[in-house]
């Protein structure tokens, strides 16, 4: 009795147990020698396609496993990707062998982390490649080529090429950043046409990418290549209903003529491609040793003007407005100029695009109005308390609603906003930002004027003139110079006229140098007013202390210039305007 007590308890026990290992949460497998299955657990069955629930996955992988634990007889841990087509499910299986009852046997212990892997996955790849394009990061490439420097075959040779896209500011300012991110996709697809599996495409930052060619046999093979590639980017791009035009500028460098580290040949091919920014974008250029002269000039210059900013050594000069009928000041407008470490005026053709680049052009334009601030008596008496002052801010101040705020507080701040014009050029008007519809009822409220300068040399369209509620066009001095002579920029030249009449703007001439200039706006055109060196020069504030009130110099020089017929201005070599 006591016997079948025993029994019937241990029945239940067996059966209590086998309930226990089915429901278990991890897939629990047990077999034999001979691989044949003893005991398979709900889980187990689910997650290798026993139960009828998907397809019988591939147990190769797992077969080997086993016959290394058995063989061994120690535990092997392995990692399981089981495919479903497109899906996959992540095992972490313990294989081990035990001794029962006389028999060799293998347990097999699997917990799912599918969800786990697919989180580190994701953390590798935001690590090491970029979100938007799919393209490897700029740490895989430099991993990639320091292990070809590191190799140090003989002979072997590859090309780092350095890719930036033109004016990709102005794309996204007017076709929308969607439309940027999307260029930026399709272009990365084009870059990565005609790739070997041994070279390498990487996007390292915004707009930028690095073009890795390993091997290479030599620079007329690499030239081939790219110029190859360049004239695959000129087709149109059609994103979102719009045809998008963009080019790269390309600057290479070469393994191991041009350096032998990853960052040397980085840098020689980033200051190639600056050479080609500078020369006209859209091509390429390998790096040579003069580039490398240029780059430590402009970084010499770039420290001097850090320093500059520092201790102030800015100052202003002041070109006049002129009523050409009259000869009576209507405004002047303030010209920015550095004094360099011995203290030699600069003009800001040296400077003004790299302050922008190197985004101090905001500290200097306030700079500027602080200057004026502090001279505005002897403005008054030089040019008249009625003569409008004119500052100019770049395109990429006119988009940055944080600057143009600061910056009309400031002017408001100066007691007399009302006597101020922001000249600014199209593109800032054309481009899909908050210009037109934030910033510019800003100024309006403040009664701050504004200026088109440049006039016919940006980016504008018809459509976009007629939204326009500027004050004044400054028509480029490039429609101006020998007008009396050239018949075709005549015809420009009334056309404009004419559409800042329908605007309701007032038309000024920029860059009047001759008399027979100024003749001819006087009997051919409406134009009434007009800048340039035949006038005036511009003006620095230690001029304006010399003078005596009311402007003896400047107003003299306005109105005597008027009765000089054939008197040449002052040359534009001298630094005319910005």
């Amino acid at each position: 009795m006591n016997d079948n007590k025993y029994s019937g308890a241990s029945e239940a026990e067996l059966g209590f147990l086998k309930e226990i290992v089915r429901m278990l949460p991890a897939g629990l497998t047990v077999q034999d020698a001979q691989g044949e299955l003893l005991l398979v657990n709900d889980v187990a069955a689910a997650q290798l396609g026993m139960d009828g629930s998907r397809p019988s996955r591939d147990l190769a992988p797992r077969q080997e496993a086993c016959r290394q634990a058995l063989s061994s007889g120690r535990a092997v841990v392995a990692e399981e990707a089981l495919h479903d087509g497109a899906a996959r499910q992540v095992l972490l299986t313990t294989h081990r062998p035990v001794r029962f009852d006389g028999r060799e046997l293998l347990i097999s212990a699997s917990s799912d982390i599918t969800e786990q892997k697919n989180f580190e996955d994701q953390l590798f790849r935001s690590a090491y490649f970029d979100e938007l394009t799919g393209l490897p990061s700029r740490r895989v490439i430099e991993h990639r080529a320091t292990g070809l420097l590191a190799q140090g075959r003989a002979g072997e040779r590859f090309a780092l090429a350095f890719l930036d896209v033109d004016n990709f500011k102005h794309i996204n300012d007017y076709y929308g950043h969607a439309v940027g991110d999307a260029l930026l996709v399709e272009l990365s697809k084009r870059l990565g046409r005609g790739l070997r599996d041994s070279d390498m495409l990487s996007r390292i930052s915004g707009d930028e990418f690095l073009l890795l060619l390993s091997p290479i046999q030599s620079q007329e093979e690499v030239a081939e290549f790219m110029q190859s590639t360049l004239e695959r980017l000129t087709a149109p791009f059609f994103i979102d209903n719009s045809e998008v035009f963009a080019s790269t500028s390309v600057g290479i460098s070469l393994y191991p003529d041009h350096g032998r580290s990853f960052e040397t040949l980085r840098q020689n091919a980033d200051i190639a491609m600056y050479r080609i920014k500078n020369d006209g974008k859209g091509s390429a250029a390998f790096f040579d040793s003069s580039m490398e002269r240029e780059a430590l000039a402009r970084m010499k210059i770039e420290q001097s003007l850090r320093q500059a900013i520092l201790e102030k050594r800015f100052c202003c000069a002041f070109q006049s407005k002129v009523d050409i009928r009259t000869q009576e000041v209507k405004g002047i407008e303030a010209l920015v100029r550095l004094r360099d470490d011995e203290g030699v005026i600069q003009a800001p053709g040296s400077f003004i695009n790299l302050a922008t680049e190197l985004g101090l052009i905001d500290e200097l334009t306030h700079l500027v109005l602080a200057e004026i601030v502090k001279s505005i008596d002897l403005i008054n008496e030089t040019f008249g308390a009625e003569a409008t002052i004119s500052i100019n801010v770049a395109a990429k101040q006119a988009g940055n609603p944080e600057f143009m705020r600061s910056f009309a507080q400031a002017l408001d701040d100066t007691g007399f906003p009302q006597r101020f014009m922001i000249e600014v050029t199209e593109d800032a008007f054309v481009a899909k930002n908050h210009f037109q519809a934030e910033i510019l009822p800003m100024f309006r409220k403040l009664g701050v004027a504004i200026s088109i300068d440049d006039f016919g040399t940006g980016y504008s369209s018809l459509s976009a003139l007629a939204d326009i509620t500027a004050d004044e066009i400054k028509i480029d001095r490039s429609f101006i110079t020998d007008i009396h002579k050239r018949p075709r920029n005549q015809g420009i030249l009334r056309a404009i006229e004419s559409l800042s009449e329908a605007l309701g703007m007032t038309a000024i001439a920029e860059g009047i140098e001759s008399y027979e200039e100024l003749a001819y706006l006087q009997a051919a055109t409406k134009i009434r007013y007009a800048q340039g060196y035949y006038f005036s020069r511009p003006i620095f504030l230690e001029e304006l202390k010399l003078a005596t009130p009311i402007s003896s110099e400047a107003r003299a020089s306005v109105t005597n210039r008027s009765t000089q017929q054939n008197r040449q201005g002052y040359s534009r070599a001298n630094g005319y305007r910005r």
